[in-house]
């Protein structure tokens, strides 16, 4: 690997370690009735966000609130020392992405069949502090 290469691959690197965020492969929800419920909280305060997703009727609420839960605790894992309620903690992305597809057939008249495709998602959420950290580095 190149130095080029591998300078910006450290960097990255350094960049993830203060980014806490938790994904969520293969889940059997169609990316689209995901997106649905990950426009309502995107951008919103972590405490609004749990309590829309606690009391929204859609199914995939319930998978992004425990996603919610673990993308918090890996910020806690990550920030020892300090309080969720002093750091405002807020959504800073949500990506809802296509997984793989089930392939089924459905028998249909006259001795034809179609394709049912049963999608499934990646969901990655990121979880940020809206509090400015100040560095004293002399």
């Amino acid at each position: 690997m190149g130095s080029r290469k591998h300078n910006t691959a450290e960097k990255i690197k350094e960049v993830k370690k203060h980014i806490a965020f938790a994904k969520l492969n293969n889940c059997p929800t169609s990316p689209r009735k995901m997106r649905l419920v990950a426009d309502l909280v995107r951008g919103e305060s972590v405490e609004k966000a749990l309590y829309v997703l606690k009391h929204s009727p859609k199914e995939a609420s319930n998978r992004l609130y425990k996603l919610l839960l673990s993308a918090v605790a890996n910020w806690q894992a990550k920030n020892e020392g300090e309080r969720m309620e002093d750091a405002n903690l807020y959504i800073k992305e949500v990506h809802v992405d296509s997984a793989r597809m089930l392939k089924r057939i459905q028998p249909a008249p006259q001795g034809r069949a179609h394709r049912v495709r049963k999608r499934s998602n990646h969901v990655t959420l990121v979880v940020d502090s809206r509090v400015i950290k100040e560095d004293n580095k002399s």
